[in-house]
């Protein structure tokens, strides 16, 4: 009988309830197909392969993260709540020890859902790998976590939410936003002034096989990895990269997102987007669980693979090759551009439009951020939609010092309350979420 070398657990949730329209390529056939190729494949027959049910994840856990406007019941159903308890079960049950890796193959999806919420955006109305990330923190006190994100869209929202901390390691491998939705992940993007350096961009041609998405990872993202020593490794698994994807331009193959995955190592993978509901989802994601469960997958074809067709260009090699040597050199960098932004006192701040692409909502942010060289500093969001709802939140970041809390407490307890609608308080110190009432 087989047996899988690393122990791993599933979770499945496709979501019958939930759909954007019935012909919308985000549905709950993304994950039927699945199922049926891993009971095919005798997956869930293989010693060491098991299935677990998902838990859901509470509003605390959501407000950990989120500023949700206006409040989460405005904004999620409860498949939201399932789809992130998926993510939540797998992170349980690796720390838990239960299960060696995991991967929560779940929808809704997540990542590009930002710290405040006003809808939904790509798909994505809450963040469910920083909703488990934060609940593992807070539950089991780890610290330094890096996420590797494989979709073929940037990883917005996730970004967004790490932009400030540097105790997580995000990286983006995903199609050049000039070239797709979300219009964003560009190397100049490396992160916050307290956290320069802990976001990583690498954005990559339309057309990139097998060959450059394995070289980002080889010369890059292992490096930067091996380096960072996280104690999690998360991966958000979007399989949009596929050749035969709908909506997207690379050229990536099943075998090749197994290869991937065997390189990564990740303890966690979360399935994001991916649109080719038969043609490579269900490839896709059993080469994911053979490579994470460590067994053979060179059997692994697409029906109407050839590889003849799917040469990489070598101005495309010649392109991912100047990319990953400038992410690198960003990296190694860090430092002098760390002590160049912190020459500046007090705080920096940035403002920004976001669109809400599938519920057509326009959202202008202000972002104010207390420069400190002794936690991720105190945050404060002025955002206000074009649906007129104004609202401010004020993060205490974890482990925040003594002056960045007092900052976080000035900025929520002296806010206006005639010019905001809704005035949060996020202080992950004391794991409270508050909202000041007239």
């Amino acid at each position: 009988m087989l047996r899988a070398t690393h122990k791993t657990g599933l979770v499945f949730f496709p979501a019958f309830d939930w759909a954007i329209d019935p012909t919308h390529p985000e549905r709950e056939e993304r994950l039927l197909y699945t199922q049926d190729q891993v009971f095919e494949e005798g997956l869930l027959d293989i010693d060491g392969i098991v299935e677990l049910k998902s838990d859901l994840v509470t509003i605390k856990d959501i407000q950990r993260v989120h500023f949700c406007v206006p409040d989460p019941w405005a904004v999620i159903t409860e498949s939201h709540l399932i789809s992130a308890g998926g993510a939540k079960t797998i992170g349980m049950a690796v720390l838990d020890g239960t299960i060696e890796r995991g991967f929560a193959l779940v929808r809704p999806p997540g990542h590009h859902a930002n710290r405040v919420v006003h809808g939904a955006r790509g798909f994505c109305n809450i963040n469910i790998e920083a909703i488990m990330i934060e609940y593992l923190r807070r539950a089991y006190g780890i610290d330094r976590v890096a996420i590797v994100d494989t979709d073929c869209h940037h990883g917005d929202g996730t970004q967004d939410i790490y932009w400030h901390d540097p105790d997580t390691l995000f990286i983006s491998i995903h199609q050049d936003g000039r070239t797709l939705y979300p219009g964003s992940g560009f190397l100049n993007e490396f992160g916050g002034p307290n956290a320069c350096g802990t976001t990583i961009n690498l954005p990559l041609p339309p057309e990139t096989c097998d060959e450059g998405f394995l070289y980002a990872i080889e010369k890059v993202v292992l490096p930067i990895l091996d380096e960072f020593k996280p104690q999690l490794i998360i991966n958000s698994a979007g399989q949009d990269n596929h050749y035969s994807d709908p909506i997207t331009n690379m050229s990536f193959s099943a075998r090749g997102y197994a290869q991937l995955t065997s390189l990564l190592k990740a303890d966690i993978a979360v399935l994001e987007g991916g649109y080719a509901i038969e043609g490579a989802l269900p490839y896709v994601n059993a080469g994911i669980i053979m490579a994470m469960a460590g067994l053979d997958y060179s059997h692994l074809r697409e029906p109407d693979y050839n590889p003849d067709r799917l040469r990489q260009d070598a101005d495309v090699t010649r392109t991912i090759e100047k990319t990953c040597n400038y992410a690198l050199e960003i990296w190694r960098k860090r430092s002098s551009i760390i002590h160049t932004v912190r020459q500046k006192s007090g705080c920096a701040e940035r403002q920004r439009q976001i669109f809400y692409d599938t519920d057509n909502i326009l959202e202008t942010q202000q972002e104010q951020i207390r420069i400190c060289d002794d936690c991720a500093g105190a945050l404060r969001i002025d955002s206000v939609s074009d649906r007129g709802v104004r609202i401010l939140g004020v993060q205490v970041p974890r482990k925040a010092c003594q002056a960045c809390i007092d900052q976080a407490r000035h900025w929520y307890e002296d806010a206006d309350r005639n010019v905001y609608r809704h005035i949060f308080l996020q202080d992950r110190v004391k794991d409270q979420y508050l909202e000041r009432k007239i």
